[in-house]
């Protein structure tokens, strides 16, 4: 198996490796998040001519909010260094600068899997499908492989259903063994929702609107948190050892404290020890 599948750390962003995709070939609008408008395609005036971003340190001050949250999953570095072979988006030829802002937002995807089917191939509660995880992480790994060209008709929406098959099972498997009562929120809306506090071990979460919602103190152990929008979420204190699917733009999103209690898998948002 390739590092990708034996642990996660090729599965996080590495812009050292990278020609600054993200920077270019994303869109955002003037908003909260981002303090101009940008066209997919385009690179943001703030990218300096060796990949790298002139405010990286002033981000959240100079009103790239969203910049701080975002995270390819590795993809960046895979599309520069694996798809494009290292050759420079700026020097190479404009076509292949063009595939590069075309494919990259698919081998995000792709990369986002291989890091929802590592984590759930890592859970003992998931051992009846954890063939069919293997061979899912292995299939998904090769198509991050692919040229270009074949990624650019790859449908990753009907390979993101296939893939979410197997890892509703594995959070059906993962939750059953957590005791008491689990509460199914999926896709609700609990936008500004006051849940200090709440028991929500082994809950259903995923796609839960859950954006500036009172988390403060909750107990989140064993909740399944794949999609659930954090935007703004207070997690101060709150227990979320053992969530699982949840990801670092995720966390990245919301507010916590030096007592919010992580999984291993995430790191704690070093703006979380400052007023956002």
């Amino acid at each position: 198996m390739s590092d990708h599948m034996t642990d996660r750390a090729g599965l996080r962003g590495d812009c050292e490796q990278c020609f600054g995709l993200c920077c270019v070939a994303l869109p955002f609008a003037a908003s909260a998040d981002f303090a101009i408008d940008k066209e997919a395609g385009k690179p943001c005036p703030n990218l300096r001519g060796d990949h790298r971003c002139g405010i990286h340190a002033r981000l959240r001050t100079e009103g790239f909010t969203g910049c701080t949250v975002y995270d390819c999953f590795g993809a960046g570095q895979k599309v520069s260094q694996v798809t494009f072979g290292g050759r420079d988006r700026r020097t190479g030829s404009r076509e292949d600068a063009r595939r590069m802002a075309d494919v990259f937002p698919v081998v995000r995807q792709l990369h986002e899997l291989l890091w929802y089917l590592t984590e759930a191939r890592a859970l003992p509660a998931a051992r009846p499908v954890h063939a069919d995880l293997g061979r899912a992480l292995e299939q998904t790994e090769a198509l991050t492989r692919q040229t270009p060209e074949e990624l650019g008709r790859l449908d990753v929406g009907a390979h993101r259903q296939e893939v979410n098959v197997l890892l509703l099972r594995t959070s059906e498997l993962a939750r059953a063994g957590i005791p008491g009562k689990k509460k199914n929120r999926r896709g609700a809306d609990l936008m500004g929702a006051r849940l200090g506090g709440a028991d929500l071990r082994g809950a259903n979460l995923r796609g839960t609107y859950l954006i500036a919602a009172d988390l403060t103190g909750a107990d989140l152990r064993g909740a399944d948190l794949i999609g659930a929008d954090l935007r703004d979420a207070d997690l101060t204190d709150a227990d979320l050892t053992d969530a699982f699917f949840l990801t670092q733009p995720q966390l990245n999103a919301a507010r916590g404290s030096a007592g919010t209690r992580l999984p291993q898998s995430v790191t704690r948002p070093a703006h979380w020890t400052a007023r956002l």
